[in-house]
């Protein structure tokens, strides 16, 4: 049984995540994290989601309960995720990552910690996103230069970052299967006379609004057609089930760094 620690524990997807692990069969909850001074503090973690004692309390120091856990999942904010990192490899703890939005200085702490443990990181956790990685590869293959492409994403009025790391981890998918550099054909927005489309760039359209989980279209427009690629969450319960599966995926693999590919098989 792999036991689990869980940082961010009371904000929405750690609440999920709390579920997640009890419908695992191969996984526990070992620990809640909160940041300290949280009013929540010391709250049971599975009354917090409602699902009844779980007999787990929340904590504000990663560090004091490194014996309750064997892997941490992190969807915390970037600096969180920074120092859950570095925690994580001073102690031989292995991390999963799906906290998005990181600057260079937190991304090289996340790589720093895989050089000494097992280390998971995805932009998102969800069976079908992984699976539409994969389907948008073989698209923009089979289509190449022919189609202009643009990302459509939509998430909920709180979400910080934009465009989402699952859009960009799309966007970087397609612009390597075309042997492109993302960094260099992105648009990421388009206001006033912007002129003909150039076909190399890569559109990326930004939603924010109510409630919205996580909505993703990769459109391949051509003269006289339109392919679409889509995924549609409903509930952040597909994520968490997906870093619940890499978390037990992960326990006692070698250091280094891991992708959904390699846990769902792909």
């Amino acid at each position: 049984m792999v036991r689990i620690g869980i940082t961010g524990a009371a904000g929405r997807m750690g609440r999920t995540l709390i579920e997640a692990i009890e419908e695992h069969p191969g996984a526990t909850l070992g620990a809640a994290f909160e940041r300290p001074g949280s009013s929540l503090m010391g709250v049971d973690a599975g009354e917090l989601c409602g699902r009844g004692r779980a007999g787990v309390c929340l904590q504000g120091v990663v560090a004091e309960a490194l014996d309750a856990f064997d892997v941490l999942i992190d969807f915390s904010s970037p600096e969180a995720t920074a120092e859950a990192a570095e925690v994580a490899a001073q102690s031989g703890k292995a991390l999963v990552v799906g906290t998005t939005g990181l600057d260079a200085a937190q991304q090289s702490a996340v790589d720093r910690a895989a050089l000494r443990v097992p280390v998971c990181q995805a932009a998102n956790f969800s069976t079908g996103v992984n699976l539409s990685l994969v389907l948008l590869e073989t698209a923009a293959r089979v289509l190449g230069d022919t189609v202009d492409i643009e990302i459509v994403e939509a998430h909920h009025r709180h979400k910080r970052d934009a465009p989402s790391g699952t859009a960009l981890a799309m966007g970087e998918v397609v612009a390597q299967a075309l042997g492109r550099d993302l960094h260099a054909v992105a648009v990421y927005g388009r206001e006033g006379q912007t002129g003909p489309r150039a076909r190399e760039t890569i559109g990326f359209a930004t939603v924010r609004g109510g409630d919205i989980v996580g909505d993703h279209t990769v459109m391949f427009a051509a003269d006289g057609e339109r392919l679409e690629i889509s995924h549609k969450a409903s509930s952040r319960m597909a994520f968490a089930r997906g870093a619940v599966r890499a978390a037990v995926w992960l326990a006692g693999r070698e250091p280094g760094r891991y992708g959904m590919r390699e846990v769902l098989g792909l």
